[in-house]
């Protein structure tokens, strides 16, 4: 009878063990299926199987920003290959002379492919003539539109720069700036044109009040306009080194062709150049 029993707990193990096995391969080929596990309270909670780490997908830069910033891919680009990857027939219907932006290079130039070939812009200069534009067309109707600053910027001035702010309080109106003494020796800065909500306020003050020291107050602003609102202007540009999107880079090609004399900046430097297909093959010497 002992002997019996030896052997039928023999059996039991085996085929205990041989289970065991079993289920440890079924667990490594299928490592989704959670197992429910029972707590010492009784309740049953879902805990996953001890298992080898899941492999990662590989995201390209693309995927990856869209998956993780919820940034939605520029219209024509393809689910797998970046911007840059894209043919010219996927160029934006209409007339668009400065094609669409592929890419921005050290941190100063913008390179767009038109039905040409390449564009090359410089991003500040062309901002630059852009913002220009804009001030002079608001001027040239009443004054220029001012944004109230939550908190005013205070600053350290010399005795001329509280002179001329007191001075000139009509024509830094006109240029959307309000500037005030704060004491004999701070000014502070109320209001800046909306046009330059991304600029330095305070270095905008004191350039504004700088060239307005240069002039009499009687026709101040017609004969410094042009001086007053390229200092403005260049303040208020995009600067270089800042990291523009594909999106920020169409539309400040987009606002280029909207603007006269966009081909040169306030200063008479270019703004863009043009590389046709035949002048990049003669580089490459294709064709030879």
């Amino acid at each position: 009878m002992r002997a019996r029993c030896i052997s039928w707990c023999g059996v039991r193990s085996t085929v205990a063990l041989a289970v065991s096995r079993a289920g440890e391969e079924i667990v490594h080929a299928e490592p989704a299926a959670p197992m429910a596990m029972t707590t010492p309270t009784g309740a049953a909670s879902q805990r996953p199987w001890p298992i080898h780490p899941p492999q990662q997908a590989s995201l390209g830069l693309q995927q990856a920003a869209v998956l993780f910033a919820q940034e939605v891919p520029p219209a024509w680009s393809t689910s797998s290959a970046s911007p840059v990857a894209a043919t010219a027939s996927a160029l934006p219907d209409g007339d668009w002379p400065l094609g669409r932006a592929l890419a921005q290079v050290a941190g100063v130039y913008i390179l767009a492919e038109n039905r040409q070939g390449l564009v090359v812009v410089d991003m500040h200069a062309a901002h630059e003539r852009i913002v220009y534009e804009r001030l002079k067309a608001a001027l040239a109707g009443s004054a220029i539109e001012s944004q109230p600053l939550l908190i005013p910027a205070t600053f350290a001035a010399t005795a001329e720069e509280v002179a001329t702010a007191e001075q000139r309080a009509d024509a830094l109106q006109r240029l959307g700036l309000d500037v005030s003494p704060l004491s004999p020796s701070v000014l502070a800065v109320r209001a800046r044109p909306a046009a330059l909500a991304g600029g330095d306020v305070v270095e905008l003050a004191r350039s504004v009040l700088a060239e307005l020291a240069q002039y009499d107050a009687s026709n101040v602003i017609e004969r410094a306009q042009h001086e007053i609102l390229a200092t403005m202007a260049c303040h208020g540009a995009v600067r270089a080194n800042r990291q523009l999107t594909l999106d920020e880079m169409n539309a400040l090609l987009r606002d280029m062709e909207r603007t006269e004399r966009a081909d040169q900046c306030n200063h008479g430097r270019p703004t863009r150049r043009q590389l046709t297909t035949k002048d990049l093959d003669a580089l490459f010497w294709r064709g030879r």
